[in-house]
């Protein structure tokens, strides 16, 4: 597979010289590169909720109730073990525990443990799969997401939307291969972390396989519409004209990324028709409501988000994420927290459920989750209904489901301290390459020559498919 797309250059290369036009824009169609998928795909779309800051494991999944009994006493010397702090805490004389002040049940059969924070999560308990030991090194909000979103705390990488649609192609020709949407959070003091479009970016890859971001107002897409007096009719004449002019220039300089833009123009000219369908929600139901909550009547909400989700799933789109920002706790947890997880509590219960209800839970693969996790102890003032976390790489929490997992299952431990993992540590590469093994992909062969290296989402460092989570 390494070698792929020096074969695809030479080929449209080869094309200046007696190749048709019509059929080098065919190999750019989306189709599933040879030999995909590896394995038998468990799951042919993926829906990632993506939560900026990192939430806090031990206020929602990660029960440890002997912390109570460690209010205010300093975080032992032999469980910080030197680890590297951020400057924000770096400075502190002391490292007082804070206790969740959330109560938690365990719930369904599988005994899955919740804060109170999330009723609605906690009705999924069997159906959920957890990882509590998830681990990265990178302990700043930049290098951290951009890590478990493209397997490089370097940008100018490929995402892991990009490399499936690289990998596996469309399955809606009228609908981009990768979607990104961005739900909105409503508490006015939540601190908001910064992303930017090369969280989405295919980086070395073709730009076709880039992640389109749909808008929550005005057009979905940016200039997607026609321009005030040009016509349907008139809008096919031009591309017709820009086609045939980028044509010869890919004869003339045998560039793919040429031909990338190609498609490009054809796939925002056939999205004209279909995005405005895909944004009308007038025919949802009102069990729709009922069943995400309220919240997704509103453009933005992250309800809204996910009956979005659900919808380009519905209709062939392979990979969705969705980012929400506000979960940066440094201060005040206790205040925005629990709005927080109003914003996303019902709803991806409601996507879960709607998953399901429709046959599509077991070919979708759902994913909910941030870059890191969160400390034990406080940042700044502590005190019985006050405190904030900071920043920890060495054990997080997410969650998945269906896509061929084992429901109802807990994988991963931590210690009291919800610290250091204790059992069955899962790096984010490891993350990564189970998330491909679903899609029918071996993370390993998976490459794309670039920069003399054989480029893969999981890097060169070992990455292993965490195959106690599978069914």
């Amino acid at each position: 597979m390494s070698g792929l797309q020096h074969t695809r250059r030479a080929l449209f290369r080869r094309g200046a010289q007696g190749l048709g036009a019509a059929a080098l824009t065919q190999l750019l169609q989306g189709e599933t590169l040879p030999g995909l998928p590896h394995f038998a795909p468990r799951a042919k779309s993926i829906i990632y909720m993506h939560m900026v800051g990192g939430p806090p494991q031990m206020d929602l999944f990660d029960y440890k109730p002997a912390m109570k009994d460690w209010y205010d006493k300093d975080l032992p010397a032999s469980i910080r073990h030197g680890q590297r702090l951020t400057t924000m805490t770096s400075g502190q004389t002391r490292f007082p525990i804070a206790p969740s002040v959330y109560e938690f049940r365990q719930h369904g059969q599988s005994g899955a443990w919740f804060s109170n924070l999330l009723p609605h999560t906690a009705k999924l308990a069997d159906q959920l799969t957890f990882v509590k030991s998830l681990q990265t090194e990178a302990i700043n909000h930049d290098p951290a997401i951009t890590f478990i979103q493209t397997g490089s705390m370097v940008p100018g990488k490929a995402c892991i939307g990009s490399w499936i649609s690289y990998g596996l192609g469309s399955m809606n020709k009228d609908l981009p291969t990768f979607v990104v949407l961005h739900a909105s959070h409503t508490h006015p003091k939540a601190n908001v972390q910064p992303i930017s479009a090369r969280l989405w970016s295919s980086g070395f890859l073709s730009s076709k396989h880039s992640g389109v971001a749909l808008r929550s107002m005005g057009d979905p897409v940016l200039y997607l519409s026609n321009p005030p007096g040009v016509s349907a009719p008139g809008r096919r004449i031009v591309l017709d004209g820009l086609k045939e002019m980028n044509q010869l220039e890919q004869r003339r300089n045998g560039d793919p990324e040429v031909l990338a833009r190609i498609e490009q123009y054809e796939m925002a000219f056939r999205m004209q028709t279909s995005v405005p369908e895909l944004a009308d929600f007038s025919k949802e139901p009102e069990s729709t409501y009922r069943l995400y909550g309220e919240d997704a009547r509103t453009p933005g909400s992250f309800a809204r988000t996910c009956v979005q989700a659900r919808r380009l799933v519905e209709r062939g789109v392979r990979f969705v994420q969705i980012y929400q920002r506000g979960w940066e706790l440094h201060a005040t947890l206790p205040e925005v927290l629990p709005s927080q997880c109003k914003d996303i509590d019902q709803a991806s219960f409601g996507l879960i459920e709607d998953l399901r209800s429709r046959g599509l839970l077991d070919q979708t693969l759902v994913l909910w989750g941030g870059e890191f996790g969160r400390t034990i102890y406080s940042q700044g003032k502590l005190t019985p209904t006050d405190y904030g976390r900071d920043h920890h790489p060495r054990c997080f929490t997410m969650w998945m489901a269906g896509g061929g997992l084992k429901p109802g299952v807990t994988h991963g431990e931590t210690d009291e301290f919800s610290y250091n993992v204790t059992r069955d540590p899962v790096h984010i590469r490891d993350l990564q390459a189970t998330i491909l093994r679903q899609m029918g992909i071996d993370h390993q062969r998976l490459t794309y020559a670039y920069q003399g290296l054989d480029q893969k989402l999981t890097g060169v460092e070992k990455a292993h498919v965490v195959k106690e989570i599978l069914t």
